[in-house]
């Protein structure tokens, strides 16, 4: 038995973090296939002619589906298990992404983007149940740090390698490139990935089964809760509005930022790159070392509600002073505060994405974490509303980031109101 036990740990540690590589690069592919149309826009509109309205309408076709995708596919990641379910997201938005190719109007646009929306809606419920199932609880912040350092990685290399595929071999074959790398990440994934067993690794790891995975084990044949009766718990609603609230501001980094440097600080496309690659850079920091914070504090005995809320903390904090980037005269100084806030979202998002494993057993966690996903790509929508409208009647970004400075600390008091010790939710078997 003792052998038996040994072995399992040398596999599991080895394979775990082979794993936690696949998830990453998911990620990366994920965040480099959307990113993609942004930047051959201002071709592509030559190309083919569309209104500044008629690419704003392409843009929402994609951001409407991907809430779609990551409410759909949370469910379908729980009916399905991880191993099936991101092979088909991968599949699906691969596909989506290399038949931009074969479009050339705005309505063929707008279809392939929301295919794309729907299928990408996949990676991240099935890579926060996919860590839940081969990561202890105490470095399971850690590996989502890590894995979701990759879309710090996809916004770096994209703007790197796309423009100059597109220049050699023309945008369609830039869309085809792109899309034919997800092919082959679904390849390995399918030839060398299978689902942990999660009671030996528990055994293996000498980790003590805390409420969550006792309810697991308890209920392993257990049916997976419902959308509605997912809705009613506060566990859910905590997880709900951490993303509401603090999505938003990721996606304004994502889109703006360009626009910001353009304006504020009156950067050309020519030099406009580097200070977006720094930011990226800070960013992947933060999303493994906020990762860590939690980690470290769970192996020093803190309690989950403790060392996750910490984190948290910290990170909120980190975010507090771009409200004031906009008096930062130099340059380098105000890509110094954006790229602290943009890697202390990430490092938020890390502890905010293992918080959903934390309160909802592995049945639930993936229509829990697409319910949550859903949350906050309609609270990116309607801030990119604000945006608009505050851009257009004062021309001042300073108000965009106070919003962006508060919402995490106020998402931290709401979610530390709705479970104050972050007990499991309580589910019908």
């Amino acid at each position: 038995m003792q052998s038996a036990v040994v072995g399992v740990v040398r596999v599991a540690s080895r394979f775990r973090w082979t794993v936690c590589a696949l998830l990453f690069f998911a990620t990366v592919i994920n965040y480099m296939d959307r990113q993609i149309l942004g930047l051959l826009a201002p071709l592509l509109q030559h190309e083919i002619g569309w209104t500044q309205v008629q690419y704003g309408r392409i843009v929402i076709a994609f951001s409407a589906f991907y809430a779609i995708g990551l409410l759909c596919f949370g469910r379908i990641v729980d009916w399905l298990g991880t191993r099936l379910s991101y092979a088909g997201a991968m599949l699906v938005w691969s596909v989506a992404a290399m038949l931009h190719a074969a479009v050339g109007s705005v309505m063929g646009f707008a279809a392939v983007r929301a295919l794309l929306g729907i299928g990408e809606g996949g990676n991240f419920p099935a890579a926060i149940k996919t860590t839940a199932e081969w990561f202890p609880r105490r470095e399971r912040a850690l590996a989502t740090g890590i894995f979701n350092s990759g879309a710090n990685i996809g916004a770096v290399f994209a703007p790197a390698i796309i423009p100059a595929i597109a220049v050699i071999y023309g945008w369609r074959a830039a869309f085809i490139i792109i899309g034919a790398i997800g092919i082959v990440w679904l390849a390995v994934w399918l030839a060398i990935y299978r689902p942990a067993d999660r009671s030996a690794q528990d055994e293996a790891f000498d980790e003590p089964r805390d409420e969550v995975e006792a309810l697991d084990a308890r209920n392993a044949s257990a049916r997976a809760p419902g959308w509605g009766e997912l809705i009613k718990k506060r566990e859910t609603w905590a997880f709900l509005i951490g993303k509401f609230l603090t999505d938003p501001v990721w996606w304004f980094y994502l889109f703006w930022l360009p626009k910001w440097l353009n304006e504020s600080r009156g950067m050309d496309m020519q030099h406009i790159g580097l200070p977006l690659v720094v930011i990226y850079a800070i960013t992947t920091v933060g999303s493994i070392g906020g990762g860590w914070i939690s980690s470290t504090l769970l192996r020093k005995g803190w309690t989950v509600n403790a060392a996750r809320k910490t984190a948290m903390l910290i990170c909120a904090c980190c975010v507090l002073p771009i409200a004031f980037v906009s008096q930062a005269d130099n340059l380098w100084v105000a890509v110094g505060i954006v790229g602290l806030a943009a890697a202390a979202h990430q490092g938020w998002s890390a502890n905010l994405f293992t918080t959903a494993s934390d309160l909802f057993p592995r049945r639930a966690l993936g229509a829990v974490v697409g319910i949550g996903g859903m949350a906050g790509s309609i609270g990116g929508v309607l801030f990119s509303e604000v945006i608009g409208q505050v851009l257009q009647r004062t021309g001042h970004y300073w108000v965009l980031f106070a919003i962006g400075a508060l919402a995490y600390l106020l998402a931290l008091a709401i979610m530390h109101t709705l479970t104050p010790r972050m007990a499991p939710a309580k589910l019908d078997a």
